[in-house]
């Protein structure tokens, strides 16, 4: 680990001589490509110096340590010794998971789709809690969120919404949402207070730019128009503004119609068809790795039953990490961090665990 963190500081110092070169200062493209690689480096590099601050001062209080005769200053030479080793450890745990190889995507917006499972309108009600959930959580961080595509149900919940969420980290908050969410309540229409089970199932895709894996040839597809309809969508009806795109080679269907022109419908349904066809590529890879490392959080995969919203307790429990907090209330209003957060730390210490490469 030692031998690789070398060499990224000995590539940061030679970065930063590069980018105060002139010829390179004039040359957008290549000054903007080392900028990033330099920005991608910096925070391991400043924890690596950090890290060597501390073993510095843990030996040169050792060998202050062998050449004091003074009690007074013993004392304070022994918590010198403690803090350093304190230091070195918990740099050397940061040092570890920032040398994790970093997901590419993790920095991109998502498109995220939310569909009713089984259970009827009681499965449509939950997806729209899903819907509101994870707008609030958007909302709360400064997202912007913008709607897609929805069919909605008629007492209020959704067979499908399709929303957008634009942040930068967006998808490393929010990557390990795809899989089946189940909720265990009594529903408004139930008049003998028994509980139902109801699934709805949440898929969370980055949003992809032009990226040589998803090539989508005129050929391939076929665009139609039609009206607009549902709640909401009154001032387009009058013009055939909504549109839905076919993807022969996979037979995958996007529609959009909860934008007011047909260009921006079109727009929106290419975002969403690059990142569904991006997603086979990225399972395509992912089961590639399975054989070396199956991670505890799971595969991201739609048909994964991952967590369970249990309203008579007040419970919210992930199955993948055994995680159960009892504030459902406060959860379903889009205060989910707690859950990211040791949804990502279990992902990255699983990965550590299992090395990517030897040194």
């Amino acid at each position: 680990m030692f031998k690789k963190l070398e060499m990224i500081e000995n590539r940061f110092e030679e970065l930063n001589m590069r980018l105060a070169d002139p010829e390179v200062i004039n040359d957008h493209e290549k000054y903007m490509k080392l900028m990033k690689e330099h920005s991608e480096l910096s925070e391991i590099v400043e924890k690596f110096r950090e890290y060597k601050g501390f073993v510095k001062a843990l030996e040169d209080a050792k060998l202050m340590y062998e050449e004091n005769t003074d009690k007074e200053f013993e004392e304070m030479l022994d918590l010198e010794i403690e803090n350093a080793k304190e230091g070195i450890e918990r740099t050397e745990k940061e040092l570890k998971i920032l040398l994790i190889p970093k997901d590419p995507n993790d920095d991109k917006n998502v498109i995220v789709e939310i569909r009713a499972g089984a259970g009827g309108d009681e499965a449509a009600l939950f997806a729209a809690d899903l819907y509101r959930m994870y707008t609030h959580y958007a909302e709360n961080r400064g997202w912007p969120v913008s709607l897609i595509d929805s069919n909605p149900t008629e007492i209020g919940g959704f067979k499908e919404v399709v929303f957008e969420i634009e942040g930068k980290g967006a998808y490393s908050r929010l990557k390990f949402e795809s899989g089946v969410h189940r909720v265990q309540r009594v529903p408004s229409t139930e008049s003998s207070g028994r509980i139902h089970t109801s699934t709805a199932t949440v898929a969370v895709l980055p949003e992809v730019d032009d990226v040589p894996e998803v090539e989508i040839k005129p050929g391939d597809i076929e665009i139609d128009t039609f009206r607009a309809s549902g709640a909401g969508g009154q001032h387009v009806n009058k013009t055939s503004s909504a549109i839905r795109i076919t993807h022969l080679p996979t037979g995958i269907v996007v529609t959009c119609q909860d934008q007011r022109s047909q260009h921006k419908n079109k727009d929106k349904a290419m975002k969403v068809l690059k990142a569904r066809l991006y997603e086979i590529e990225m399972k395509k890879h992912a089961s590639e790795l399975a054989e070396n490392r199956k991670s505890q959080v799971g595969t991201g995969d739609r048909s994964e039953r991952i967590r369970t919203y249990n309203f008579p307790q007040r419970r919210v429990t992930d199955h993948r990490i055994g995680l159960s907090l009892y504030t459902i209330e406060e959860f379903m209003n889009g205060d989910i961090d707690e859950m990211i957060d040791a949804l990502i730390t279990t992902d990255q210490a699983e990965k550590l665990i299992t090395p990517e490469d030897e040194d």
